[in-house]
């Protein structure tokens, strides 16, 4: 059976076909898979978020579906609707994008909060309804959405609810120079795209969600990324702190990150690691720190440094030994 940490390696090495670089950003989106998340990616135009995302969905060897969010897009264009066939008399549904294993909503700040609100059903409960009836989506059902965070015309900010079902928030980054010589000397050859293949199937997927579930978190590390959590709540000048569900996101893909770099337990380093990622975009700053260009990702970094560390004997009685 194939591990988290073997099915990381082989999707690391087929994205290389047609992605330069990137391996934290697959990491995390892997995550967000694993988990039975769904992920932000939030990068300014021309990074590769599209590109990634279409190449992950391939190598997993799931259906792929692509909504391009504008402001004329219906909440029917997303979750579908039910027609009237005349020739039998009948009315039958016809599917939008959603109804597929992976999605990817492309600027989904240019959707209308109308329309944004068609994925929140989504995401949560992983169904959508139309005239009144839930249609269960189907299973792995994994959303990836992109926003630029440079352009403001035109666009309308997520709110707090819809971005808080969201497992993390990533950033591409700029490519290093030889990442973006490779990048470039690519560039009119072809874009390795076509060569890439399957190299696990949904059923994997799913499997593979359960071994994440099984991942041990000890108590001592349960209590570590508690007290992350909880201390976001009652520092001056954050309006809004990361909510039970947040601890219960960042519970769930720190399991996925210790599976998947080849262990069987979770460590304080993975909740360090990923805390950025879950929470910073959950949380609401005052309005005089976001004048003092104080961050969300900063407020959770001065957090991680004020939580005392369980030390390794405490997280894990047989890391050692391991």
């Amino acid at each position: 059976m194939t591990t988290l940490h073997d099915a990381f390696e082989k999707i690391r090495e087929e994205t290389e076909k047609a992605v330069v670089g990137q391996e934290e950003a697959l990491e995390l989106l892997l995550v967000g898979l694993f988990s039975g998340g769904h992920v932000l990616l939030e990068d300014v135009p021309g990074v590769g978020k599209t590109t990634l995302v279409k190449t992950l969905a391939a190598c997993v060897g799931c259906r792929f579906k692509r909504i391009q969010c504008t402001p004329d897009l219906l909440p029917s264009d997303v979750t579908g609707t039910v027609v009237y066939n005349p020739s039998t008399g009948q009315f039958r549904f016809r599917e939008g994008p959603l109804f597929s294993q992976i999605v990817l909503a492309d600027e989904v700040n240019r959707a209308v909060p109308r329309t944004q609100s068609a994925f929140l059903e989504a995401m949560a409960e992983g169904q959508v309804t139309v005239d009144g009836e839930p249609r269960p989506l189907d299973r792995p059902f994994f959303l990836m959405a992109t926003q630029n965070p440079v352009e403001s015309q035109g666009t309308f900010p997520l709110p707090e609810a819809q971005l808080d079902r969201f497992l993390m928030k990533v950033s591409l980054g700029y490519p290093g120079l030889e990442e973006e010589r490779r990048i470039l000397r690519m560039t009119g050859v072809g874009n390795g795209r076509d060569e890439v293949r399957p190299v696990i199937g949904p059923e994997d997927v799913l499997a593979l969600r359960e071994e994440a579930r099984r991942i041990r978190l000890s108590e001592d590390v349960e209590t570590y990324l508690l007290e992350v959590v909880r201390r976001t709540r009652d520092r001056d000048g954050v309006v809004l702190g990361a909510s039970p569900r947040a601890a219960a996101a960042l519970g769930t893909a720190v399991r996925a990150l210790a599976g998947i770099r080849g262990r069987e337990y979770v460590i304080p380093d993975d909740v360090k690691y990923l805390a950025p990622r879950v929470l910073a975009h959950r949380l609401v700053l005052a309005s005089d720190l976001r004048m003092e260009r104080v961050t969300p990702e900063s407020v959770v970094l001065d957090v991680l440094k004020e939580v005392p560390v369980p030390v390794e004997d405490d997280a894990e009685p047989s890391a050692i030994e391991k």
